[in-house]
């Protein structure tokens, strides 16, 4: 889990919102037949074979009783033993939900792509893709670790609005998105900064750079402007230290950022002002 509480504002999908977006729970409920008491300490025994009906009730009744990882192992049990049952495609499913419920992200995200290949064709597609992203965003960590698996979640997150733009899960998904993009846009800060303090000004405008033009609508964007004018101040490169300082004033007049930035550059006797041909106004324009 990330190490502040920003990746985690929606929390684990309670049982209740599973049943109300994916109806493949709702299914078997309908069948009181179906229904039968289980104990949620029952264990799946790989030698005994049962019917589907019991194993899937009995997985039902583990997930109700949010006991998720034995509910996953039940669901998978189901396939085994029944996997050309119409309940075997449900359990696939059930079965990421119930991962994912657990923790168990890495299985949750197999089961989920299983189930896309097998039944790519099924309603509940747009699901599994959510699940696999959500599994990913929750793996999030802090900027100081790496980044690897935030990517990998701002990729799931954009497939599943990107393929289903209408569904609510685009809807949560976008939201998502516009943290994770922060999220990498404080990778960049990090490096930056410490590149800035170590003076290796090049390297740090790069990855200031980086923000400006791959990561524009973030909250870190003020600060990577006042960092560009320190680093080209530093390096004597005026010019593009009052672009960045004119940038910063004419989009956030109020920051404090721009304020740093105004002071650095009265200390060296220069304002802020625009170059029309500075890479910096152009990709704003492009972007703005």
């Amino acid at each position: 889990m990330p190490e502040n509480n920003r990746f985690a504002l929606v929390g684990k999908m309670p049982l209740r919102k599973l049943k109300n977006t994916v109806r493949l729970v709702a299914i078997p409920l309908l069948f009181s037949g179906f229904l039968a008491a289980c104990s949620s300490d029952d264990a799946v025994e790989d030698y005994q074979e049962e019917a589907v009906q019991v194993l899937y009730n009995r997985a039902l009744v583990q997930l109700n009783n949010e006991d998720y990882l034995l509910a996953a192992r039940s669901f998978d049990e189901v396939e085994r033993q029944h996997p050309y049952s119409v309940w075997s495609t449900k359990a696939q499913l059930m079965s990421s939900f119930a991962y994912y419920q657990s923790n168990k992200y890495d299985q949750a995200i197999l089961a989920a792509d299983r189930f896309i290949e097998l039944h790519p064709g099924n309603k509940d597609v747009p699901y599994a893709y959510y699940l696999i992203a959500i599994s990913y965003y929750e793996q999030i960590t802090g900027v100081g670790r790496d980044q690897k698996v935030t990517r990998q979640a701002l990729e799931a997150l954009q497939k599943v609005v990107r393929r289903f733009p209408n569904t609510e899960y685009a809807r949560d998904a976008r939201l998502k998105i516009d943290l994770t993009r922060d999220h990498l846009a404080g990778k960049e800060m990090e490096i930056g900064r410490y590149y800035l303090n170590s003076k290796q000004y090049v390297a740090a405008i790069n990855r200031f750079r980086q923000v400006i033009e791959r990561f524009q609508t973030t909250t870190h964007v003020p600060e990577a402007l006042h960092r560009l004018t320190e680093a080209y101040l530093a390096l004597g490169v005026t010019d593009e230290a009052q672009n960045a300082a004119a940038v910063l004033g004419y989009n956030f007049p109020g920051s404090e950022w721009y304020q740093d930035s105004y002071a650095l550059l009265d200390d060296n006797y220069l304002k802020p002002e625009v170059d029309e041909d500075s890479w910096l106004v152009k990709t704003w324009k492009k972007v703005f």
